[in-house]
């Protein structure tokens, strides 16, 4: 197959968490490609109650056909995320996408919610995604000027103004509007650069652990879809062209509508035509 027919192949993403998940789809998808990835993961040894760790990724990765930078670290680390960026650099030569995945997620109502967790979700999901996203600036412009597509890729909601999302859950709905607020301004913001900026969230929701063990158990994960429509929506749009394709906050199924794929029953957990349960903030 040629390089045509694979677009990511030589292209290099740098990935915050990435171990498990919607992150270990996207970039599995991109590692086909024959694309080289950069983790940035906390989970150097397995979890008691989460599949998979950083180690287990890279070869799942590997075996996918990509080439894979183990960086064990934490994106609230501002030193780690720059030294992640710069042996990204050295060694695959430049950062052409940049997918901040990471997140933490608590819905607890004001009243209820520790300021240790808000702290946490601020940390990682909006502080994290600017830090990763403005750090990786310098090699993404040059990514442009060498036509190489340059992406970042943040995995948030549209900015829906609705209260009721803020009034059940303001402390993690601060948290991922921020991720989006960081979508919206580096669009405007590297737009003359020719960098794509965009935000992505799925319609409904995911199986992964996330939603298993903190959200609506095996119930909720009966009713969702798997990570595989994110990942393949995710690989649309960061093939996409950048200098056209910024500034949006796409949706899983939209996305691939626009591409001629609207039979989705294969994303189902559950085959069948059943109600699938909506995604927070739609």
């Amino acid at each position: 197959m040629t390089n045509a027919a694979k677009p990511l192949a030589g292209r290099t993403m740098i990935m915050s968490g990435g171990s498990r998940g919607i992150g270990l789809e996207i970039a599995k998808r991109a590692a086909a490609d024959g694309a080289n990835i950069t983790l940035i993961a906390k989970t150097d040894q397995p979890h008691p109650k989460l599949p998979g760790t950083i180690h287990t990724a890279a070869a799942e990765l590997e075996e996918a056909g990509g080439a894979v930078h183990k960086f064990v670290g934490d994106v609230r680390d501002d030193e780690g995320v720059a030294r992640a960026v710069q042996e990204t650099v050295d060694r695959f030569g430049g950062i052409d996408i940049v997918v901040n995945n990471a997140s933490a997620i608590d819905l607890a109502p004001t009243e209820q919610l520790a300021m240790k967790k808000y702290d946490l979700m601020q940390d990682i999901n909006a502080r994290g995604s600017f830090l990763l996203s403005k750090l990786s600036i310098p090699a993404l412009r040059a990514s442009a000027e060498a036509d190489r597509n340059p992406h970042i890729l943040t995995l948030s909601p549209p900015l829906n103004l609705d209260p009721k999302w803020a009034g059940a859950s303001l402390g993690y709905t601060i948290a991922k509007y921020g991720m989006s607020l960081t979508t919206l301004g580096l669009a405007e913001e590297l737009r003359k650069y020719g960098i794509g900026v965009n935000s992505l969230w799925p319609r409904t929701t995911i199986a992964t652990a996330a939603v298993r063990n903190l959200l609506g158990g095996d119930d909720m994960v009966s009713t969702s879809r798997t990570p595989d429509i994110y990942a393949d929506a995710a690989y649309l749009v960061l093939t996409s062209p950048a200098k056209s394709a910024t500034g949006n906050f796409y949706i899983d199924d939209e996305v691939l509508a626009e591409h001629g794929i609207t039979d989705l029953d294969k994303y189902r957990v559950t085959p069948g035509d059943g109600p699938l349960t909506t995604d927070l903030f739609l």
